[in-house]
């Protein structure tokens, strides 16, 4: 242990950093391991004590308020996440009850204060006196059926609600469920420069000809270590390549909101093959620079990127029109769920309201920058209906000259994909995360 610090200590910093200051967890976590230098086993539990602790974040507050006859509100916000580590140890691990609640304690000294230690120490018994299937029962006692699945399942019933929009009856709990599932890294490669069989001992994607699944670091790999290969979900492939099986005429391809560069770097191999240019827009400076890094593996002449607001790209229609278009929008990253644990307790149905305006936006402008007869594919990380189906209905109703595609014929090899003539990936049906994909045709 580096300066020391326990485990659980290291976990603690973690989450005041995500609860706090809002931090991605895996970012968060990521950072926090290297300056702590934990062996394998110790940060193997932190890793599960953060990660469990931000996905069951919903249910281990209302057993906390339970427990304790209060509001969070009127605790202190890290004494809140001290008892949600302790609550993790005591119903999602597989550590002793005396043990979660006497090491909180002691954690709960050493870095709130003396004070709290009784506080923390009474709420912590009330709450390891029952398992974690006992107190999902005493919480649902009285509540519909939507309440109950959310908090059996750990999400917002908002999240809920949205799911059962979308699937079937029998499907929504295992779709939820799934999201509570870590997902294993995948990767891919950057066409022309990597095959897959460079990524072993990683096993091919099911239904990506460019990725692979890795039980290890990716940075043993040296495909990945030179650029040449990199991490991406397989969903995000599959959208890729969707886009690039369409028929479509000659011309440049567009990303139009590129950042941080996964799918530019995947789509400007492909272009390269065909003997086109790929465009990377991207808003944020910053996120601009990740493409340029993601995009330097390819030969001069490849890409180029440019930093614009994707909804009035003056810098882009100078390289106008284009002949496919990739729009993977902003939105509430509901789709990814498995990766960011955090975000199904930090996003709002506010969020999302705020989220459509911009989707429309940037489809409209996507569609007004194509050649005749080009392609938009319009993709989220998502499948709430507001920020998929919906934008893609009203831009059919605002755009006589837009024709829908059926996306899913042009994935085959992916069964049960099909949402109307949309793409829906699943977690729970798929492997990977819940995008969604509509192609457009402009006719002329």
């Amino acid at each position: 242990m580096s300066g020391g610090l326990s485990p659980r200590r290291v976990a603690f910093d973690v989450l005041r950093q995500v609860s706090g200051e809002g931090a991605y967890a895996n970012l968060a976590l990521a950072k926090r391991l290297t300056r702590a230098g934990l062996e394998t086993r110790d940060a193997a539990f932190v890793t599960e004590l953060v990660a469990g602790t931000c996905r069951l974040r919903g249910t281990y507050d209302a057993i906390i308020e339970s427990a304790s006859g209060r509001g969070l509100k009127t605790m202190q916000p890290a004494v809140v996440d001290l008892l949600r580590l302790l609550a993790h140890q005591a119903l999602g691990m597989a550590v002793p009850a005396r043990a979660a609640v006497d090491t909180t304690v002691k954690l709960a000294r050493d870095t709130v204060g003396q004070r709290v230690t009784g506080l923390v120490n009474a709420v912590g018994r009330r709450i390891a006196a029952h398992d974690l299937q006992e107190w999902v029962e005493l919480l649902s006692e009285g509540l519909d059926e939507t309440d109950r699945l959310a908090i059996r399942t750990h999400h917002p019933r908002w999240i809920v609600a949205a799911y059962e929009k979308v699937l079937q009856e029998n499907e929504v709990a295992q779709a939820l469920e799934a999201n509570n599932l870590a997902p294993r890294p995948t990767l891919v490669v950057r066409p022309g420069l990597a095959e897959v069989g460079e990524l072993a001992p990683a096993v091919p994607t099911v239904y990506s000809p460019f990725g692979a699944v890795l039980d290890g670091a990716p940075g043993d790999l040296a495909a990945v270590r030179e650029g040449r290969a990199g991490v991406q979900d397989e969903g995000s492939q599959l959208v890729c390549l969707a886009l690039t099986r369409v028929e479509a005429p000659n011309g440049p391809w567009l990303d139009l909101c590129a950042g941080p560069g996964g799918k530019s770097a995947l789509l400007a191999g492909l272009a390269r093959q065909r003997g086109e240019h790929l465009v990377a827009n991207e808003v944020a400076a910053h996120r601009a620079e990740l493409v340029e890094q993601a995009l330097a593996v390819y030969p001069p002449g490849t890409a180029s990127v440019i930093c614009s607001d994707g909804r009035d790209p003056e810098p882009v229609r100078r390289h106008a029109p284009f002949a496919r278009i990739m729009v993977d929008a902003p939105c509430s990253g509901l789709g990814a769920l498995r990766r960011r644990p955090e975000a199904r307790w930090r996003r709002t149905p506010a969020d999302l309201a705020e989220l459509v305006s911009l989707q429309r936006a940037l489809l409209e402008t996507a569609t007004g920058l194509l050649v005749p007869g080009g392609v938009v594919a319009y993709v989220t990380c998502s499948p709430h209906a507001d920020e998929t189906a919906a934008i893609v209905e009203a831009a059919l109703r605002n755009n006589p000259h837009l024709e829908l595609l059926d996306a899913a014929a042009l994935l085959p090899e992916v069964p049960g994909a099909a949402r109307g003539g949309y793409v829906q990936l699943w977690p729970h049906r798929h492997g990977t995360d819940a995008m969604f994909l509509a192609l457009l045709r402009g006719t002329s």
